[in-house]
């Protein structure tokens, strides 16, 4: 089976905790930590304060880059899969993602309502996955960009599914993520669901985009039986 680049470029950049942002300021360049999320469309997510200094630069110049990476597989971080996003920064004013946003940091709800913080969603216009040494695929919008109808499927089934398996299923949320601890099903896009524990956060990646719920509910059993399994 042909590898699915931008279902593992998606899974990478939703499952880091944190990213690289590059930003310039009259053509000085200028990399940053931030903590992103991803839209349900694949745009990423970030919720910035104006008065940090990569915002202002935002503000003036919306190009930018965006870095995320996982694990490597050994001493050598050069193995460690990685994501480079370059893309249009705007401000958007929806509070859905910035609920998506806060569920996979939800240690930030303390800062939430400030005044000086603004969500920010960056379009992507390419991108480059190293998924390992000389493993690197580019990607247009066009192929990195999930399936529009299976987005708009999840998205309108998102909320039953939460509540199903909260109030049903917490025993299965509970081997998924290990720990010990009270978690909860927050999200759910085509390329896995996000779970939470207080300020604990896990990341379930599907083994495959999910079309529909019948795949996602596939996911999920097949998950709980990995899990128990170990």
């Amino acid at each position: 089976m042909e590898a699915n680049h931008a279902f593992t470029a998606r899974c990478i950049l939703r499952a880091a905790p944190a990213a690289t942002l590059a930003t310039q300021q009259q053509g000085q360049p200028f990399a940053s930590l931030v903590t992103h999320a991803l839209a349900p469309d694949g745009a990423v997510l970030l919720f910035l304060s104006m008065l940090s200094q990569h915002t202002r630069h935002l503000v003036a110049e919306p190009r930018c880059s965006l870095l995320a990476t996982g694990t490597p597989a050994g001493p050598n971080p050069q193995t460690a899969p990685r994501v480079t996003i370059t893309g249009l920064a705007e401000r958007v004013a929806d509070p859905a993602l910035k609920a998506r946003w806060l569920a996979r940091h939800p240690y930030a709800a303390q800062y939430a309502e400030f005044g000086d913080f603004t969500l920010w969603r960056i379009a992507p216009v390419n991108a480059l996955l190293v998924a390992g040494f000389a493993a690197a695929h580019r990607l247009r919008q066009a192929d990195y960009t999930p399936d529009p109808e299976a987005v708009a499927t999840l998205a309108a089934a998102e909320q039953g599914v939460l509540d199903h398996m909260n109030q049903d299923h917490a025993d299965a949320l509970a081997a998924i993520a290990g720990g010990g601890l009270p978690w909860r099903m927050v999200g759910l896009d085509v390329d896995g669901c996000d779970l939470a524990a207080g300020e604990a956060t896990h990341r379930l990646a599907f083994t495959a985009p999910a079309a529909d719920i019948a795949a996602v509910r596939q996911e999920l059993v097949e998950a709980t039986r990995r899990a128990r399994k170990k």
